[in-house]
C-alpha cells in the first residue's frame, strides 16, 4: 500500500512531465485566442491593432462556413462507419488459425504507418487516376467508361482514401479485443446450438464495446482535423473543403493571422461538442 512519502514522491517526479504538457498545450492555445481578436497582417503591416469580435463575425458569416462543418462531419462518420464496420470483420478473420498469420497480419496493419501524402499521392495516381489508374481499367474490362473519381464523387474518394489509411488501426485495437476474449463461452454457446451470428450479436459484438469506444474516440480527434489528403487531392474543390482546409484558405488568401486564429477557435469548439457527444453517448461503454 502506498504511504503518504510514497505518493508525494512520484507526484514531485511527474510534475516536470505535467508542467511541459500544460506549457504545450496551453501557450498555443493563449497565442490563438491573443490573435483572434487583433488584425495582424504578418507581410502587409504586421499588428494592425485590436479588432474584438470582428475576425469571428467575418468567418462565420462566410459562405463556405457551414458547408465546410458539414463536409468534416460526413468525413468523419463516413470513415467512422467504413473502418468500424471492415475492422470487426477483418479482426475476426485474422483471428482465425491460418497459415502465414503473422504475415498477414502485418501487411493488414502496414498502411497506417504510410504518410497521408504519400497514401494520397498513391490513390489519385495509381488507382483513381481517369486514364492510367487501376479503377479505370477495371471499368474498361467490364466495358464501362472510366469515371473520373476526384470530381464525379470527390468526397466519397476523400473517405476511400482516409478510410483505407485508419482501417489497419482499428482493426489492430479490435483484433486485440478480440483475443482476449473468453474461448470457453463461445464454445459453451455453440454447444448449446447457438448459431455463429447469435454468438456474435450476443457475445463477440457486447465484449468489443470498450475497444469500439475507444477507436471512435481517438480516431475522431485526429479525423477532425484532416487536411493533407485533401491538398494532395482535390484542394478542397468539388465540396471536399473541410473547416481545417477552409481556416489554411481563409489565411492564405488574406495574410490575416486574426481570421486563421478566429477559425481555429472555432475548429476547437467544434471538436470539443463531438468529443462531449461521444463521451456522453458511445463514452458509457468505458463504465460498462
Amino acid at each position: 500500500m502506498a504511504t503518504q512519502h510514497s505518493r508525494s514522491a512520484a507526484r514531485l517526479m511527474m510534475a516536470p512531465a505535467v508542467v511541459l504538457l500544460l506549457g504545450w498545450m496551453l501557450v498555443p492555445l493563449t497565442m490563438t485566442l491573443w490573435f483572434s481578436f487583433k488584425k495582424y497582417l504578418p507581410l502587409r503591416g504586421g499588428d494592425l491593432g485590436w479588432v474584438g469580435f470582428d475576425n469571428y463575425v467575418r468567418f462565420v458569416t462566410s459562405s463556405s462556413f457551414w458547408p465546410s462543418v458539414w463536409t468534416t462531419l460526413t468525413i468523419v462518420g463516413g470513415v467512422l462507419i467504413i473502418t468500424i464496420v471492415l475492422g470487426v470483420l477483418l479482426a475476426i478473420l485474422l483471428n482465425q488459425p491460418m497459415w502465414g498469420q503473422g504475415i498477414v497480419r502485418i501487411l493488414v496493419i502496414a498502411p497506417f504507418f504510410v504518410m497521408p501524402t504519400v497514401s494520397a499521392l498513391v490513390w489519385k495516381n495509381m488507382f483513381m487516376d481517369p486514364v492510367n489508374g487501376l479503377f479505370a481499367h477495371l471499368w474498361k474490362f467490364f466495358g464501362a467508361e472510366p469515371m473520373v473519381w476526384l470530381t464525379e464523387a470527390s468526397l466519397e474518394s476523400i473517405i476511400l482514401i482516409v478510410s483505407w489509411q485508419w482501417l489497419p488501426f482499428a482493426t489492430l485495437i479490435l483484433l486485440t479485443a478480440i483475443q482476449s476474449l473468453d474461448g470457453e463461452q463461445l464454445e459453451a454457446s455453440e454447444m448449446d446450438g447457438a448459431t455463429p451470428l447469435a454468438r456474435f450479436g450476443y457475445i463477440v459484438l457486447p465484449h468489443l464495446g470498450r475497444a469500439i469506444t475507444i477507436v471512435l474516440l481517438i480516431q475522431t480527434i485526429f479525423l477532425l482535423s484532416i487536411f493533407a489528403e485533401i491538398f494532395v487531392t482535390t484542394q478542397g474543390a468539388f465540396g471536399t473543403k473541410t473547416l481545417t482546409y477552409l481556416i489554411f484558405q481563409r489565411v492564405l488568401e488574406s495574410q490575416n493571422i486574426g481570421l486563421g486564429s478566429a477559425g481555429g477557435v472555432y475548429a476547437i469548439i467544434l471538436a470539443n461538442i463531438v468529443a462531449i457527444f461521444l463521451m456522453r453517448i458511445v463514452g458509457k461503454n468505458l463504465d460498462a
